[in-house]
Parts: C-alpha cells; structure tokens; sequence
C-alpha cells in the first residue's frame, strides 16, 4: 500500500532536526512520497532545499512555493519575482501555500487577496497546480478563484475544515479537497464525518500538515507531541470508515489522485 502526504512543513524546527528519520518512519508506513509546503518565499526555497538534500532519486519528496496569507503584507513585485524563479525549478510542483484566512487576519484582507489573485495569475501563466488555504472566507476564495478557474490546470483546497456549502461550492468549482488529521478530532471534526462521503474519487487527497493536527484518536500518541507523515494512516484508517471504502481502496484512488495532481513519478 502506497501513500502521498500532500501537505508536510518539513522545514518547521520540529520536524527538520530529525528530518532523515522521519523520512524512514515514513516509509515504513507506507507513506512513500511526499510534497513540502512552502509558506513564504524563504520557506519555499528552504523546501525546495530540504526535497534535494534528502532524496537524490528526484522521486519521492517535492515541494510547493508561495506565499500564506498570513505574510501577505509582504507581498510585491520582487516576491512576484522570486515566487516566478521558484516555480521554474522541476521539484516545486505548485503554487502555494496561498489563499485567504479571515480567522486570525495576521494580513490586512485586502493585501491577502491582492497576493492570492497574483498567485493565482502566475499559476495560471504557468500551467500550475494551486495548493489553497481557506479559513472562514470560502465565500471569498469562491469569487476569486471562479476568476481564474478556466485558466488554472487544477487547485486543492489542502486541510478542508468547513462545513457543507464550502464543500460544495468547491467540487462545483471542480477544486480538489484535503483531508487532515481534523477529521479525527472528535472536539471540532466530527462533522466531516459525513461530508467525506461526498468528496468524488479522483477530488481527494491526504495530507498530515506535519507537525500540527496530531490526530487525536492516535495510539499510541508520540511522547513529543508533534505530527509526522508516519502517522497518515490514522487519517487514512479514519477517512476510509466514513466513505465506507477499505484502507486499501482509499488508498489506492488518493494515491493515484495525488500522483495525476502534481505529476508525480511512479515509484515501485
């Protein structure tokens, strides 16, 4: 059974002290690529970094560039600049972290959707993929994606964490969705027990978002506290009871989605 983790901050402190370990932690389970998200421009160029270092093959570990929305502010025509560069180099397989988050607002709005519909422009300009972040702002996101939408080859929706009419208005946008460790959070998640079922085959996607969203129903849990790609098959094992499908099956149809995605090589 193969997996891709979709969405890994292999480059927070947490995670890139022991990165090689954690790399054969996750093969063992089965986790056997991955894609590093980038978060600013630094961070992107410290994933694309990481991808080379730790995987000479070219074959399992790939990377995102982009901008969050929480560093928005920092957005202008030199990141345009830089973020083009990057996105030249053949591991960075999407345009992103970006999107729009309404909840903490560390980036005045304005700023955070004039750096999305950049974003979304260069990805457009390029034939990239998008990886969006979305937090309480689908409404938004919907009406600036729909712009660019016949223009843009595909876009995930990573850690999808809304209720009912995000998830539709999405998959009408014929976006592609993320499923975290959230889903195993019986606290906050527990009503994407349901929406998982409507997700098509072909749209979903895994992802840890390593070190954060530890899944809680994990046993046992980690002495360090922290998230790894290792522990996907909790969101696998958790996804798959609430589709209705087997491990395997999921695995097989996300893995395949992933792979199509960002152009993944095969790997045996």
């Amino acid at each position: 059974m193969q997996l891709i983790d979709i969405g890994v901050n292999l480059t927070h402190p947490s995670l890139a002290r022991d990165a090689r370990a954690l790399l054969e932690r996750a093969q063992a389970a089965g986790v056997r690529q991955m894609v590093l998200t980038g978060t600013n421009l630094d961070d992107s160029e410290k994933a694309l970094l990481v991808a080379e270092q730790l995987d000479e093959s070219g074959l399992l570990l790939f990377s995102t560039a982009g901008v969050h929305p929480h560093e928005a502010s920092d957005w202008n025509s030199d990141s345009q600049r830089t973020l083009r560069a990057l996105l030249g180099e053949t591991r960075v397989r999407a345009v992103g972290e970006c999107g729009l988050d309404f909840n903490r607002d560390f980036s005045p709005r304005p700023q955070q959707e004039k750096a999305l519909e950049e974003q979304l422009a260069l990805a457009a300009e390029l034939g990239k993929p998008v990886f969006l972040h979305e937090r309480d702002a689908d409404e938004r996101l919907l009406a600036i994606v729909r712009q660019f939408r016949d223009q843009l080859s595909a876009a995930v929706v990573h850690c999808f964490t809304g209720e009912k009419r995000a998830l539709y208005g999405y998959l009408d946008l014929d976006l592609h969705i993320g499923i975290t460790g959230w889903i195993c959070d019986e606290r906050r998640g527990t009503h994407l027990h349901a929406l998982v079922r409507d997700i098509p085959r072909g749209r979903l996607m895994l992802e840890s978002d390593a070190p954060y969203l530890l899944p809680r129903s994990l046993r046992p849990k980690p002495k360090h506290g922290h998230n790894e790609p290792a522990f996907l098959t909790e969101v696998l094992r958790e996804v798959a009871v609430h589709r209705g499908e087997s491990p395997e099956e999921l695995a097989r149809h996300t893995t395949a989605c992933a792979r199509a995605f960002f152009g993944l090589p095969t790997i045996d």
